[in-house]
């Protein structure tokens, strides 16, 4: 009884330890206001407006323009980015598509949700979606993995009739993330994050000089140091358990102890 007390001690306390790993799994909060948004889209990577997770960007444009924002992304995070796009009151059918690309400008597939979609004639909105996998601390060189840093948001029209170009629109793009804590949690890190003039800002912190930095995006708690996960928390957990396992397996196997000692002929 005495061994069932202490382990169940033990759980307890373990529980209250492991509680701020199990809140890494809810949605991450706004990262500003709506009304720091931008209210226009870049026509490039170069010059792709800037938001926050959180931040609801529109953009005032003519059908057949491209349009581009872009906002950072983290290790752990699982990004969602979703666009509207209000057509005018009278056109053709539209095939609408909504493309991410990461730091490194690679064009990243989306886990699920509709990138594209068709506007038949008449339609007055198109909905987009785009569901990222999890941003990884570190990949492959080969591979095509999610890395942290900038991440560029692509919407144009595909497929146009002539009548229904320069037609004006109105888009507004959004995204969020879920973090996903130790679950997507990898060995190795990437010595900085993929943003736009990093590399220029690195080689100015070195010489002492200054030097413009491309982009200024960033979480709002900064880039993580890629160390401290709750995996942490968890093997920690499962190493106490199995402690405790051991000690609680002895104390109920153990006996009574060496037996009374009987003189020879008693």
């Amino acid at each position: 009884m005495r061994a069932i007390r202490v382990l169940s001690a033990a759980l307890l306390t373990l529980g209250l330890a492991a509680a701020p790993a199990a809140a890494d799994s809810s949605p991450s909060p706004s990262a500003s206001a709506d009304g720091k948004a931008p209210t226009q889209a870049g026509t490039s990577f170069r010059t792709a407006a800037e938001m926050d997770q959180g931040q609801t960007a529109t953009a005032s444009a003519s059908t057949g323009d491209y349009l581009y924002w872009s906002f950072p992304a983290d290790t752990g995070q699982r990004p969602t980015v979703k666009a509207t796009v209000k057509l005018p009151d009278t056109h053709a059918a539209q095939t609408w598509q909504l493309d991410v690309y990461d730091g490194l400008r690679r064009h990243q597939s989306c886990q699920y949700g509709a990138a594209t979609r068709t506007a038949e004639q008449g339609t007055a909105t198109v909905e987009l979606a785009c569901v990222l996998r999890t941003v990884r601390a570190w990949s492959e060189p080969w591979a095509n993995d999610p890395l942290p840093g900038t991440y560029y948001v692509r919407l144009t029209v595909l497929n146009l009739g002539s009548a229904d170009l320069g037609l004006p629109v109105r888009a507004e793009v959004r995204a969020d993330s879920k973090n996903i804590g130790g679950a997507a949690a990898v060995d190795g890190s990437l010595g900085k994050p993929l943003v736009p003039g990093i590399a220029v800002k690195s080689e100015a912190e070195k010489d002492g000089s200054k030097s413009a930095v491309l982009s200024a995006i960033e979480p709002d708690d900064g880039w993580s140091s890629h160390w401290w996960s709750s995996r942490w928390v968890w093997t920690a957990v499962g190493g106490v358990l199995a402690a405790l396992a051991g000690i609680g397996g002895y104390a109920l196997t153990r006996g009574r102890g060496r037996p009374a000692y009987v003189p020879p002929g008693a």
